[in-house]
């Protein structure tokens, strides 16, 4: 079993956000399907040296190590199909990049861009709320950039209006 902390810092990552917080039992068959499928996971035959990890019971995250072999169109194709799969098999939506998940206190929570945005005018998000920047695409900006001051990442376009 491979860890995203156990990866290179170079390594290709992709960070897939849950609409909704995976019960304890769900994170723990989510792990068990990705621990799976990296394990067989290969590009042209090479076996791939992956990650595979479930953060917060809200985060799917997944890495590859291009040193070893490159992940090949086909082999994130693959991938692809895994994440969809999870979220039928779940009755989840992991692809919409339109929904920002954040810290409140010490839970996280998740709302589309433009109530975050409402949720700054209100002054209920500000330039210190943590937010999560899922754009990350290497283990190292994972590590620095991913759970991040809303200054600090994309997100602050929604208050600089």
């Amino acid at each position: 079993m491979t860890t995203i902390n156990q990866m290179p810092d170079n390594a290709k990552l992709w960070v897939y956000q849950s609409n909704r917080a995976f019960t304890n039992e769900e994170a723990s068959e989510i792990t068990k399907a990705g621990l799976a499928f990296i394990a067989d996971w290969a590009a042209h035959g090479a076996s791939l040296n992956a990650g595979f990890e479930v953060i917060y019971n809200r985060f799917i995250v997944l890495a590859v190590d291009e040193q070893q072999a490159l992940a090949s169109g086909c082999s994130i194709d693959k991938s692809v199909k895994f994440i969809k799969d999870i979220e039928l098999q779940f009755n989840l939506n992991l692809f919409d990049r339109m929904q920002v998940a954040y810290r409140k206190g010490n839970e996280i929570e998740v709302c589309k861009l433009s109530a975050f945005e409402k949720l700054a005018e209100q002054g209920m998000v500000n330039e210190t709320t943590i937010v999560f920047n899922n754009m990350v695409t290497t283990k190292l900006a994972f590590e620095n950039e991913w759970e991040v001051p809303l200054k600090q990442s994309w997100h602050k376009i929604v208050i600089s209006h």
